[in-house]
């Protein structure tokens, strides 16, 4: 369900990003509490009247009741995107904008021990929100932020995270790398790739002490990260990831389940049928339709149930993830869900294709 949030504020912290804070209604204060690294996802009318959504992560640190929720976001300029644009020209203060309680599963409950962060660019957002809660919350608790970025000046968030480290000298760790412009201090220019990373991360930290590993940004950026902590042996199930950019990669093939997973989809031989059925459960009632001219499990809901979840429908956020109750499907893309989810039986819904003549997923779940 989407309710209207009145912009707050909107800060210019880039040439080319903005943060954006949006005021709660009191009603609403308990449906926009968010638990750090979440994220919201906005709807926007564009001119001709075509529907955008988007999702944006949250950075503000989480606030627990009763005070107030804090919801501000970073956003930053793509090129072509109808949303970002709009929100670098032309959203101001008094603006209403249409958004969805706060979701995501790339988050952290406070708890004592260490944790670290691998971010590119615009990756800081759900981290800075990760990081700031934890060392507010835990006493015991510290953080180390590695981070990767063109320049100084396209650099979000510099004045937050300098706070953190002003803030908690003792217990949070910064590790800067500029991919187009030399450091007075700290490493040398360059891209974080994995072999650099392979190298870098066990002499910042001791990284089988490190609880929780949290990779975010663009696609190359966080398998180069993955693959590092995999060489260096650490546990998949302590690594989380969240992708914010895809453009620079090519599509897995269709019927894997991830970009660096094996095929998990239908059995193998499985033909696509020449016609199948889709039963839905959304927000407690289901519904069953015939899947038409190869769309996906999403369109087909889309047709008949225009609440259907969905932001990005290209396998990034995970808005749609749902639970296949019956039957197999193939994924195209999948970027959002973890090893674990596709492995209990979740999938993306914009992803997804009947692999057999009926298929039943549920989005409550």
């Amino acid at each position: 369900m989407f309710h209207q949030l009145r912009v707050g504020a909107v800060e210019r912290i880039t040439d080319d990003a903005v943060a954006v804070t949006f005021d709660v209604p009191h009603a609403l204060r308990e449906t926009f509490r968010h638990v750090p690294g979440q994220h919201l996802n906005v709807r926007y009318q564009a001119a001709g009247g075509e529907e955008i959504r988007r999702s944006y992560s949250l950075c503000s640190p989480a606030v627990a009741a009763p005070d107030p929720p804090v919801l501000r976001v970073g956003i930053r300029l793509v090129d072509g995107g109808t949303f970002s644009t709009y929100a670098l020209e032309e959203l101001a203060v008094g603006d209403r904008v249409e958004a969805m309680a706060p979701s995501g599963r790339f988050t952290l409950e406070p708890r004592p021990g260490l944790f670290a962060a691998v971010v590119g660019g615009s990756g800081i957002t759900p981290v800075l929100s990760i990081a700031a809660t934890l060392l507010a919350r835990e006493p015991l608790a510290r953080f180390c932020l590695v981070r990767g970025d063109r320049t100084v000046a396209s650099t979000m968030f510099l004045d937050e995270v300098a706070d953190l480290k002003d803030r908690y000298p003792d217990r949070f760790h910064l590790v800067t790398a500029l991919s187009r412009e030399e450091q007075t201090a700290g490493l040398p220019a360059g891209r974080l790739d994995q072999e650099r990373l392979a190298s870098l991360l066990p002499a910042l930290l001791p990284v089988p002490d490190v609880a929780g590993w949290f990779l975010c940004g663009p696609y190359g950026l966080v398998r180069g990260a993955r693959g590092a902590l995999r060489a260096l042996h650490v546990d998949r199930g302590r690594i989380h990831q969240e992708i914010f950019h895809v453009a620079d990669a090519t599509p897995p093939a269709a019927g894997t389940t991830a970009p660096d997973a094996a095929p998990t989809g239908g059995a193998p031989g499985f033909e696509v049928p020449a016609a199948a059925t889709l039963t839905a459960t959304l927000h407690g009632r289901s519904g069953s339709w015939p899947v038409e001219n190869g769309d996906s499990l999403l369109e087909t809901v889309l047709r008949r149930r225009t609440d259907a979840p969905y932001a990005c429908k290209g396998g990034v956020c995970g808005t749609c993830r749902a639970f296949l109750v019956r039957g197999e499907v193939r994924m195209d893309r999948n970027y959002a869900l973890e090893p674990e989810e596709t492995e209990a039986g979740f999938v993306l819904a914009c992803q997804s294709h009947p692999l057999t003549p009926e298929v039943a997923i549920d989005f409550d779940r």
